[in-house]
């Protein structure tokens, strides 16, 4: 199935969001991290600055959220990872209550208690969590709920390939099949989880292989394009609304930013991200729009405005914001 052309578009102007947000992050994510404290003789410090905690940015991997979130619809479900950024925006979240999160501030999603972790966002059916190879059961469990409903709804659970290695990815591949459950499975193979290559950890060399020990479709797709990845997920995502199961996708996508942001990245070999930059797929779709006549300076310019306004907007919104009270501690938790 190929992409139309409003799709291609959208998948288009949502990349350069993603691409946008993740890198005014990385720059924001730093503000009182390095020096002056530096200087001073002062540790790098996760809990000063704007954004306080841990950060992992998906620039470079914005083909794998928007290829498969271009076939969902509000009712459907996905559950995403600890670097979930890109998967929300896809989805819809809203990036003024989700950057508010992040900054912890009151008028986030989670009134600033989870973090960039931690978003959840029911309106749109999205959630995160970073626990390695955690997306995966929340996926099944509303599957099931779509099924038993009667619902022609989707879940797709995002997650990197080292986690398909944990004990989650097997007992929830088993699970669906055995269910036969309306869930997608998407791995992202960046290459490294965290730092350890997966020539290192894993002794297949396509996740989407493991597919067939579980009785469900499996698929590599091989290239960190868009409509690559818009064709396959075509396919998995038809079969789940027809009730035909559960499917597996692997992508091959590339991580340009390190695991966390403060990350000295010593296990990448020299000059791996410039290479990797070269095959950007943000320009790659966008000269193939430009062939197609659906894209020209001016449409380009357009949709950027766009963007860069949104993205904007939300950046201010998140530090004008208030911080919660003291006494909210304790609000919205179980007693």
């Amino acid at each position: 199935m190929s992409a139309s052309q409003e799709q291609m578009l959208w998948m288009y102007e949502k990349m350069i969001e993603i691409r946008l947000y993740e890198e005014t992050m990385a720059k924001v994510y730093l503000e009182g991290k390095l020096p002056p404290a530096i200087q001073k003789g002062l540790a790098f410090d996760i809990g000063s600055g704007p954004v306080p905690g841990e950060m992992h940015l998906a620039a470079g991997q914005e083909p794998v959220a928007v290829g498969v979130c271009a076939h969902l619809r509000t009712e459907d479900t996905v559950v995403g990872a600890h670097r979930p950024h890109h998967f929300a925006i896809a989805k819809g979240v809203p990036l003024k209550a989700m950057t508010a999160e992040m900054f912890g501030k009151e008028t986030g999603l989670g009134h600033g208690k989870g973090g960039h972790m931690h978003l959840f966002d029911p309106a749109h059916k999205f959630s995160c969590s970073g626990i390695v190879g955690a997306s995966m059961p929340p996926a099944c469990g509303a599957a099931l709920a779509a099924k038993k409903r009667g619902k022609d709804w989707v879940a797709v659970a995002f997650f990197g390939e080292g986690a398909a290695n944990q004990g989650a990815f097997h007992e929830s591949l088993n699970l669906a099949s055995l269910w036969h459950l309306p869930v997608v499975f998407v791995c992202e193979d960046n290459k490294y989880a965290i730092s350890v290559e997966k020539t290192e950890s894993t002794s297949v060399s396509s996740d989407a292989d493991r597919a067939a020990a579980y009785g469900m479709a499996g698929v590599r797709v091989g290239r960190n394009d868009a409509l690559s990845v818009y064709e396959a997920a075509a396919a998995a995502v038809e079969r789940a609304r027809r009730g035909q199961g559960p499917s597996l996708i692997e992508v091959k996508t590339d991580r340009y930013l390190g695991h966390f942001q403060g990350d000295a990245e010593a296990y990448r070999p020299k000059g791996e991200v410039e290479e990797l930059r070269k095959h950007d797929p943000i320009p790659r779709l966008g000269e193939h729009l430009r062939k197609l006549g659906l894209l020209d300076d001016a449409v380009d310019q357009a949709l950027r405005s766009r963007v860069e306004s949104r993205v904007a907007e939300a950046y201010d919104y998140a530090r004008t914001s208030p911080y919660p009270k003291p006494e909210d501690a304790l609000h919205h938790v179980f007693h």
